[in-house]
């Protein structure tokens, strides 16, 4: 008779999977948040089109619980701020 797969093999299978997402997510988030810096700091008008983008890439992975929602509010507002100051 053949053996059945233990629940746990399964359950391992399922938190690797949600790592990678979850791991996808946040460094998606990261480099957003990179993007946009560099053409803040350059003064480029791309930048807020890339804040916008920014801003909806840590909305997408707070909404998700993949970062906390005052983690995600508080770099939106650090963002934002920095877009203020650098078209001041």
């Amino acid at each position: 008779m053949a053996k059945k797969k233990s629940s746990a093999e399964k359950r391992h299978r399922q938190s690797e999977e949600r790592r990678m997402r979850n791991k996808a997510a946040k460094s998606a988030v990261r480099t957003s948040v990179k993007k946009f810096v560099a053409l803040a700091q350059k003064k480029d008008p791309e930048s807020e089109s890339a804040l916008r983008e920014m801003v909806k890439k840590i909305d997408t992975a707070a909404g998700k619980g993949i970062i906390k929602k005052n983690a995600a509010a508080r770099k939106k507002s650090r963002m934002q701020r920095f877009y203020n100051t650098m078209l001041a």
